[in-house]
């Protein structure tokens, strides 16, 4: 196997696989290194939505729009506190771009439903993927492989190769042993996120988060600490979509999920898509959507309440993150969502969902218990529901017993609830779960510039180092549907095309040096 490329990308997720695909289309001689066995990353488990402005289905849909009105409505999703914090410059630029990102993918053959509108966006600006997110890593994969890219999965990187002057290269690990690889035009980090490292999570957001996985199990923040120890300086890293409720996904692999992710089953499926029926589609997004979305947080203001395995509430429900960091110091860091009768007839229609993905899909309870029984049941009693589950029914009694006390004004609530009017009861009762707390994506990541360069403490580009996606999301706050894929695919088609048009760098490695891996030894950056 060849050791030398034009551009070494790590990860093979969205960004990643836009960025190859990019450097490749414009001649670049390509490496993808991935460390799981198959490529996907987040981006293979989302929903797929794309927001973008001035698009081409825009101006079919009448609709005017324009960068600076985006970024403005996109400052209107995140609170305050941490709007305040984004890199606007680096967001309007991204925004300027991603029109183009969406032409790029449709002249693939991707298509796209929308554009949907999502509040407080003053237009219609989400564009839905057709079937999911797996599309665009079946595509990307596909083209890159025809235009002669290399990828190597099961190839985690376990540090940067560099000389006195810059990154050259990586050292990863294949078949068990360490293996150096060169790149004369640069490396780029496109290795997700870091919501299931608890060690950067409890450094950056506080030890008492660092018991909540991520909901991508393998988002362990390896781009982030590779560039730390190459000097780069970090932002906003105590930032995190969630923690929030999820359901815990379905044994084995979801439909979407066995789609073919190499050769030409996965070239045959990304030519495919488009042509799914309608009815097809639908099935599978919603299907999706009760596996990675999460339920709505008015069930609980409405009337619901959670319970653990042993049957018994636990914390404040209407109350997060407190609500979150409780569940996961619950046995099995499981619990379940209780509905009465009066809960499942509110949230059996429109316009109260148990959970969305918006303009895409709603599900109800109905939904849940049809598509996915194993995180909901239904009994006409709270015995026959708690055998079903395997709970102790006594102590769910005892437990509604107490809710309804304090519902009646008899007693106060033991963990701090209030406002509930409605005693829980009737002949339908359902449990929702087991559900986990989960952190869905975060938004620190490495400092760069409009090229994409990694950033030393002094602002200064790192030579031979780019971020892009998660890694590479440069003090950007990323509220919203639609915008981490956005940046993704389009930070990563901006430096494919950068690189592969740029001179090598000149940077040798005749003569390098290594980081070392051990976090003790981990050189010091400025993290703002």
């Amino acid at each position: 196997m060849a050791d030398e490329y034009d551009v070494i990308v790590v990860g093979g997720g969205g960004s990643g696989l836009a960025a190859a695909l990019s450097a490749a289309e414009h001649g670049a001689k390509v490496l993808v290194l991935e460390k799981q066995p198959h490529l996907g990353g987040t981006t293979g488990i989302a929903i797929g939505s794309f927001t973008a402005n001035g698009t081409a289905f825009q101006r079919k849909a009448g609709i005017d729009d324009n960068p600076d009105d985006h970024e403005e409505d996109a400052g209107r999703f995140a609170p305050e506190e941490l709007e305040a914090r984004c890199n606007r410059s680096l967001r309007r630029f991204f925004l300027g771009h991603a029109s183009e990102t969406l032409d790029w993918m449709t002249g693939m053959g991707l298509a796209f439903h929308g554009p949907n509108p999502e509040p407080p966006n003053r237009v219609p600006r989400m564009h839905n993927v057709v079937p999911n997110a797996k599309a665009y890593v079946a595509t990307f994969q596909s083209r890159l492989l025809r235009r002669g890219g290399t990828i190597l999965c099961n190839a985690p990187v376990e540090e940067l190769v560099e000389n006195g002057d810059g990154i050259v290269g990586v050292t990863a690990s294949i078949d068990g042993k360490q293996q150096k690889f060169y790149a004369g035009r640069g490396v780029v980090l496109a290795a997700g996120d870091y919501s299931n490292a608890p060690e950067i999570i409890g450094r950056f957001k506080g030890e008492q988060f660092t018991a909540i996985e991520g909901i991508n199990p393998n988002a362990q923040g390896d781009g982030h600490s590779l560039a730390e120890r190459a000097g780069a300086k970090l932002l906003n890293m105590d930032i995190t979509y969630g923690p929030e409720l999820r359901f815990i996904a379905p044994p084995g692999n979801t439909f979407d999920q066995l789609l073919p992710s190499q050769g030409l089953a996965a070239r045959a499926m990304g030519m495919m898509l488009p042509l799914v029926p309608k009815f097809v589609i639908n099935w599978m997004v919603k299907r999706l959507l009760l596996t990675w979305q999460h339920p709505e947080n008015s069930l609980f203001d409405y009337g619901a309440i959670l319970v653990n395995s042993n049957g018994e509430r636990f914390c404040n429900e209407t109350s997060s993150p407190e609500r979150e960091i409780a569940i996961a110091g619950q046995p099995y860091k499981i619990c379940y969502i209780l509905l009465d009768q009066r809960v499942i007839e509110h949230y059996s229609e429109w316009p109260n969902f148990v959970s969305t993905a918006p303009e895409i899909a709603y599900a109800y309870v109905n939904d849940y218990l049809k598509i996915r029984p194993d995180v909901s049941v239904q009994a006409p009693t709270i015995e026959k529901l708690a055998d079903i589950r395997g709970l102790p029914p006594d102590c769910i009694n005892r437990t509604i017993e107490q809710f309804n006390r304090y519902v009646a004004g008899k007693q106060p609530d033991g963990f701090g609830r209030t406002g509930d009017h409605n005693p829980l009861g009737g002949n339908r009762w359902v449990l929702l779960g087991p559900t986990k707390a989960y952190f869905t994506t975060t938004e620190g990541g490495v400092a760069i510039n409009e090229q994409m360069q990694a950033l030393d403490e002094n602002d200064r580009p790192i030579q031979g180092l780019y971020a892009v996606g998660c890694n590479g999301i440069g003090g950007q706050v990323l509220w919203g549907h639609g915008l981490h894929i956005a940046w993704a695919i389009t930070s990563g088609r901006l430096i494919g095309k950068y690189l592969a048009n740029s001179r090598p760098h000149g940077l040798k490695h005749t003569h390098f040096k290594k980081r070392s891996v051990l976090h003790g030894n981990r050189k010091s950056s400025r993290v703002s």
